[in-house]
């Protein structure tokens, strides 16, 4: 496979206008859809700040400041225990039906808890009692192989299971239930609908182009913050801090770092990542206009960025893929530091099938995070190339066509545009949501010298 370097203009595939909404009937669906695999008398889904893409997904209400918990009981019941702060921002909150109710026990320390100071009543005064079975739902749960008991391996805060478990008693039963949402191939949260994927699109092309404005835009002499300026933030909600670092040869690039004083050099490895609800764009290279060593270490990596758009499909299991980028980044001497692909979402990531031996498949309707990190690379330098794509099938491609075509057509042209100019043939389900898809320039002062498939 014969990669070069070659100046291509980034094209204007055309910016989002007004952000897309979920409508209330799909939060309906969620919900019923949740309560019902759950196969409990109540399923309870946790959220904190860090820890929100699952109350997002199926309320559309995320906790500020403090925490939350979303009830799900017989009858359709659906209740939103929040603390002080969040009762009045839960309106945001798009499930027909949601009764908030205040719980104290949830707001920051020193704080008034005077009207609802204990948890378990108000778990009691939702309507949880005596012999009632529980599922939980935390920000991830324990595989089998890491815990005996690893069913009961809450990632909940302890003080709040003790407080279920004292209200069903003995007779009663609480039970780990975070895979109906986030287990890699099933999850429900795992294989979005048209709506969900169309308001990530707009976070995608958004999110990109900041990112693309900090590597085009950036000089030596200048400072880290003033690199990271140019983004053009404009108050989208983030799933992740954002990135920016810079570090001289023989020095390590920390790239999960924020902006500092530093000021760039040319010869510098730098790094930067920007990630909104939905979606998360990086890059990484040298701030310099060659180096030959470096190059080769960059077309050795894009090599695996191919093969991961030739090998990944829907139906392909998540080791298939693993596999064939492990191998392909080796020829180059190189590995994938993480899991070389990942799901995404509200958080910027919550599971992935891509696992060595994974026999869990790629699903139409998946966002997947193409994060292939290589490792190693000589100390000083950093590269990286990480964007946004969905999965969909034939269906799922009319449909988003048919609701929301200016975003269809963004992808279209984003899927010509890697075809025609990248020389990257990806198949007709892959639909690229960023708008700097698979443009890697390993020289930051050259920026639109990219690699290329000759």
């Amino acid at each position: 496979m014969s990669i070069s370097l070659k100046t291509v203009a980034l094209p204007d595939f055309g910016m989002p206008g007004e952000k897309p909404l979920v409508p209330q009937a799909t939060y309906e669906a969620r919900a019923k859809a949740a309560y019902a695999a759950a196969g409990c008398d109540w399923l309870a889904v946790y959220s904190d700040r860090e820890h929100f893409g699952n109350i997002a997904f199926l309320t559309g209400f995320e906790p500020r400041f403090e925490e939350a918990f979303m009830l799900l009981g017989p009858g359709d019941r659906r209740v939103l225990l929040t603390g002080n702060e969040s009762e009045s921002y839960a309106p945001l909150a798009r499930l027909p039906g949601l009764e908030v109710m205040v719980s104290q026990s949830l707001s920051l320390m020193g704080q008034d808890r005077s009207r609802h100071p204990r948890f378990a009543q108000r778990l009691q005064d939702a309507g949880i009692k005596a012999g009632d079975r529980v599922g939980l739902i935390g920000w991830k749960y324990l595989e089998a192989f890491e815990d005996d008991a690893a069913e009961t391996g809450f990632f909940v805060p302890a003080a709040y299971t003790q407080a279920f478990l004292r209200v069903v008693g003995n007779a009663g039963e609480v039970c780990d239930r975070t895979r109906v949402l986030m287990h890699a191939e099933t999850g429900l949260a795992s294989s979005l609908d048209v709506d969900q994927i169309a308001q990530f699109e707009w976070a995608a092309t958004r999110c990109s182009l900041a990112t693309w404005r900090i590597v085009s835009g950036v000089t030596a002499g200048e400072t880290e913050f003033d690199a990271v300026s140019r983004m053009g933030y404009a108050g989208d909600a983030l799933n992740v801090h954002t990135m920016f670092a810079s570090a001289s040869v023989g020095e390590p690039v920390i790239g999960l770092r924020s902006a500092t004083s530093r000021k760039l050099s040319k010869g510098d490895g730098v790094t930067t990542a920007v990630g909104l609800w939905g979606a998360l764009s990086s890059r990484a290279g040298l701030l310099d206009d060659g180096n030959d060593e470096f190059l080769e270490i960059a077309k050795g990596y894009f090599r695996g960025l191919i093969s991961w758009y030739e090998t990944a499909a829907i139906g392909v299991a998540g080791g298939v893929l693993h596999d064939a980028v492990v191998a392909k980044l080796g020829e180059a001497g190189l590995q994938s530091a993480l899991n070389p692909g990942h799901l995404g979402g509200f958080e910027e990531w919550t599971n992935t099938p891509v696992r060595p031996g994974s026999t869990e498949k790629i699903r139409s309707g998946m966002v997947f995070q193409v994060d292939v990190i290589p490792t190693p690379v000589p100390t000083g330098w950093a590269l990286n190339c990480e964007d946004v794509v969905v999965f969909a099938d034939e269906a799922l491609r009319a449909e988003l066509a048919a609701k929301y075509p200016e975003a269809a057509a963004r992808i279209e042209g984003r899927r010509a545009f890697v075809k025609n100019s990248l020389g990257v043939d990806i198949k007709p389900e892959i639909l690229p949501l960023s708008s700097t898809p698979l443009y890697l320039p390993p020289f930051w002062l050259r920026s639109d010298t990219v690699l290329v498939r000759d």
